[in-house]
């Protein structure tokens, strides 16, 4: 079995907007039960009805997200919803291997470093200028 550990959230992965962090500390709270659940093995059907959550949390959160940009007429609004884009067919793509049977410890492994990773890096990068401007205009 993979050796996966939960994610941690930190200061350093505010924005500011209260709203946007608590969205994103509830994707990692999903991410970590998806995490709990293949440790506690919960087999296939309990991984991919969260995962299934997981992507329909995100697509709450990007509408929120590209809300906040389109009212405040942010500059690279068509950048940063296409990174949600690119996001969105990458969770299709991982639900397609794990129904074709690829191993549970494979698949939690792609799905939480591809993930988690994407998750950290956006945080810390597009969200954070985002946040930035959104402030800037208040």
């Amino acid at each position: 079995m993979a050796v996966l550990t939960q994610y941690q959230w930190d200061p350093s992965l505010e924005t500011g907007n209260e709203l946007i962090d608590g969205q994103h500390k509830e994707w990692m709270k999903v991410l970590n039960s998806i995490i709990d659940a293949h440790k506690q093995g919960k087999g296939r059907d309990e991984i991919m009805k969260t995962m299934d959550f997981l992507s329909d949390y995100t697509l709450l959160h990007f509408s929120a997200e590209e809300k906040l940009m389109a009212d405040s007429d942010y500059p690279e609004y068509s950048i940063h919803k296409r990174y949600h884009e690119e996001l969105k067919e990458t969770m299709k793509n991982l639900t397609k291997k794990y129904a074709r049977e690829v191993s549970p410890d494979d698949f939690i492994s792609i799905v939480i470093y591809t993930l988690g990773d994407w998750l950290f890096s956006h945080i810390k990068g597009d969200d954070f200028r985002m946040a930035a401007y959104i402030r800037s205009k208040s």
